[in-house]
């Protein structure tokens, strides 16, 4: 509150008392004293005053200057349709905190970038748009619920999921509501996105725990068709060659044309299936909760290799490298596994659960722990590169674009970090 608008307060609480106009000026005068003596001590002394807001907050370090790469973007859940969780560009071996950006509960929801504006969920119910660059909101949606989804940018759109079971479309630059689409349960995994048969129109793909994926009009949020399965769909659909594979939480392996949602086949993992699956040459790449990652054969409907190297269940989605596959474990390791064997090439372990799904870009891997760390591993061995400890568990997965790197906490924050030089 500024100066001048506490004085006013003075007369409102002598009237209350039902005091003397005298002693309303003796106590203003008093007042306006006491202030003046304040700041000519704060002058004098160099006392700077401290305020606590919901504003970001500035990069650490006064001599750093944090180094943004012109282009590129991360504009849905891993990166792209077929959610590969590869990132173009370099990666700094030492990254700095450039901002972060406080919500009023845990961020779950896993950041994308698109157009300069970091777009996030959070579990306060609502969907902030951030600039990149300074860490500043730019817009606020107020959701029906929480949102954990991941929210996807497509053709000047935000698309994005909430417990309340609603899919929302936004403006992305100025965050007015399109339209909204009712499921029948929670939305908690990202949407995707492909093109009609015809080509003429985009269609958004998401999944719910009404048991269905849904196919909707990107333009009018009219469903185009919706497949069911037996169980939940937690994870978010991926899209390759005129098809959608996702896992079930009835342990299924899913693949459904995209022209009718009709099913192609089904691959039984033989339980249930939380996250979500990465598309690589007509492979699908998963974990399922009995401890076991896997490799399938969407054309074939069959499992090419099982990886049961962790005791855990996975949660995390896996970035396909070119010869390797990293996943994310709930015996609280990072695995790099073989791609064409399933062999184990190393193991990373942490202090928690790594539900986060990780990112490769420029050799290195980065991936948050529910230990409360961000962590950068170089992927030709188990060699820690960079760490940064927020304190508090990381489920969201990163965003790598423009050398910068953002991640969710479940303090409630949106992380930012990039390369440093120093004046």
């Amino acid at each position: 509150m500024a100066r001048s608008e506490r004085i006013p307060e003075v007369y409102a609480l002598c009237k209350f008392w039902g005091l003397s106009v005298r002693t309303e000026v003796r106590i203003v005068l008093a007042v306006a004293i006491a202030v003046g003596v304040c700041l000519i001590l704060v002058a004098i002394i160099g006392i700077q005053p401290t305020s606590e807001s919901s504003a970001p907050v500035a990069a650490e370090g006064p001599s750093q200057a944090v180094l943004l790469e012109a282009g590129g973007s991360w504009p849905m859940f891993r990166g792209g349709q077929r959610l590969l969780g590869r990132a173009s560009g370099t990666l700094s071996d030492s990254l700095a905190l450039a901002w972060k950006f406080k919500t009023k509960a845990e961020v779950k929801s896993s950041p994308v970038i698109d157009d300069g504006l970091v777009f996030v969920g959070s579990v306060d119910a609502n969907v902030y748009a951030i600039d990149q660059s300074s860490g500043k909101m730019a817009w606020m949606f107020g959701a029906d619920d929480a949102v954990e989804a991941t929210p996807c940018v497509v053709q000047g759109s935000v698309f994005v999921g909430s417990a309340g079971g609603f899919l929302y479309a936004l403006d992305a630059k100025t965050g007015q509501l399109k339209w909204k689409y009712e499921t029948d349960a929670e939305i908690l995994g990202a949407a995707n996105w492909t093109r009609s048969p015809d080509g003429k129109a985009v269609w958004i793909l998401v999944g719910s725990y009404d048991n269905k994926v849904h196919c909707v009009d990107s333009a009018t949020g009219e469903v185009v068709w919706t497949y069911e399965t037996d169980m939940y769909v937690n994870g978010s659909p991926a899209v390759d060659e005129g098809r959608v594979v996702f896992g079930g939480c009835d342990a299924i392996i899913h693949v459904v044309s995209v022209a009718d949602g009709n099913m192609v086949t089904q691959i039984d993992s033989e339980a249930y299936i939380a996250g979500s699956a990465a598309l690589e040459q007509g492979h699908a790449y998963v974990g399922n909760y009995d401890s076991v990652f896997l490799k399938a054969d969407i054309k074939a409907g069959e499992i090419l290799w099982k990886y049961s190297g962790g005791d855990s269940p996975y949660f995390s989605t896996p970035a396909i490298g070119d010869d390797v596959v990293v996943v994310g474990g709930r015996d609280k390791h990072l695995h790099c596994l073989g791609k064409d064997d399933g062999k184990v090439v190393w193991t990373f372990p942490t202090l928690g659960e790594v539900d986060s799904s990780p990112v490769i870009c420029d050799g290195k891997v980065i991936v948050g722990s529910e230990d409360g760390r961000l962590y950068m591993i170089r992927l030709t061995g188990p060699e820690l590169v960079w760490s940064y400890e927020i304190g508090q568990p990381i489920t969201s997965s990163p965003a790598v674009a423009n050398g910068m790197v953002v991640v969710g906490s479940d303090d409630g924050c949106v992380y930012a970090f990039g390369p440093t030089s120093t004046p």
